[in-house]
């Protein structure tokens, strides 16, 4: 048996198979651009992409120096999306992203207000170093996160479609920045933990470096993102699966009777989060080549999904938990 909400029912199994063959061709091929630059770091590439077919944003979280950037470039360029960038700073102020209005006089003297576009018009916008902006500019963001318009002097502009933010945040230097509010992180779709590259994926790098670089070639362009987008939504999921998106979510908010969240979790996911990993685990399929979603999904996925909507107790920090610590646990009592 499997789930299908009333606009997922009027395709047929044999329209959707159709569709998604159609699709797994396509995202393989935004594999193979965007792995001719990005190299090493496959999961990354694999969990942000995954952000960008469930039509979400991800919040990327690494060290300087990882192609946090030329990862979100590659794939402006591979998907076919106008992209653009936005570096934080403390003195960002909001119209430097939604805009402003500016007066303009005619011919005839006469004097008008016209409204000019920020760098937030885009369809794919790099927020690099968020949190380096005032609670002030990052709440102009949510509302363009979350809403996909954005309001200037009583008028409301719409966004681009599709639009998706891609910012990243270094997680050493806290000195001088303003950490995300809750309600802004929840509506990232998945935070993706940006590693170091392994010994072979390093060498590589240093032999390319100062040779002939390769660069991504456009596969998708934004109609066909769309249209992908909403057959990641059309898929079957399998009653199971949904049975362990559920559990897991559950079990991770204290009070829910499971003895890790309540011995070490301070406050766990919302519905957004089954809602995330449902979306995700059918993109995820997609993006492996199959038409289907597994358990094994739901258990690749917990930690970017997870990680950001939930905060340890004082007595989990003292004892030197991380979060992560506490999904790999509710992951093996699902499993």
């Amino acid at each position: 048996m499997t789930i299908l909400t009333p606009q997922e029912s009027t395709l047929s199994d044999s329209a959707i198979v159709g569709l998604a063959e159609a699709a797994l061709a396509d995202i393989a091929r935004v594999r193979e651009s965007v792995g001719r630059v990005i190299f090493g770091q496959e999961s990354v590439v694999e969990q942000t992409v995954i952000a960008i077919l469930g039509g979400g944003h991800a919040l990327l979280v690494g060290v300087p120096g990882l192609a946090k950037t030329k990862l979100v470039d590659t794939l402006g360029v591979a998907m076919g999306l106008d992209a653009r960038r936005i570096q934080f700073t403390p003195d960002l102020m909001p119209s430097d992203i939604i805009g402003t209005e500016v007066m303009d006089q005619d011919e005839t003297g006469r004097r008008s207000f016209r409204y000019v576009k920020g760098p937030v018009f885009a369809q794919l916008l790099m927020a690099d170093e968020i949190n380096r902006a005032s609670p002030r500019t990052q709440s102009a963001l949510l509302q363009a996160m979350q809403e996909y318009h954005v309001t200037v002097a009583g008028e409301r502009y719409d966004l681009p479609a599709p639009f998706h933010v891609l910012a990243t945040q270094n997680p050493l230097e806290q000195e001088g920045t303003y950490p995300l509010p809750e309600a802004q992180l929840d509506r990232f779709l998945m935070q993706v933990d940006v590693h170091y590259p392994d010994l072979a994926s390093e060498r590589r790098i240093l032999l390319e470096t100062g040779g002939s670089e390769d660069h991504a070639e456009p596969v998708l362009g934004a109609e066909r993102l769309r249209e992908i987008q909403m057959l990641v939504r059309r898929m079957p999921v399998p009653d199971s699966v949904v049975d362990a998106i559920l559990n897991l979510v559950r079990s991770a908010r204290p009070g829910s009777g499971h003895k890790e969240a309540d011995t070490h979790i301070a406050w766990g996911p919302g519905p957004r989060a089954s809602q995330s990993l449902m979306t995700c685990v059918r993109a995820r399929a997609l993006y492996e080549g199959r038409l289907a979603p597994s358990i094994d999904d739901v258990m690749a996925l917990a930690e970017p999904i997870l990680q950001h909507r939930m905060a340890l107790n004082f007595a989990a920090r003292a004892e030197g938990m991380s979060v992560r610590d506490v999904i790999a646990a509710l992951k093996r009592d699902v499993a």
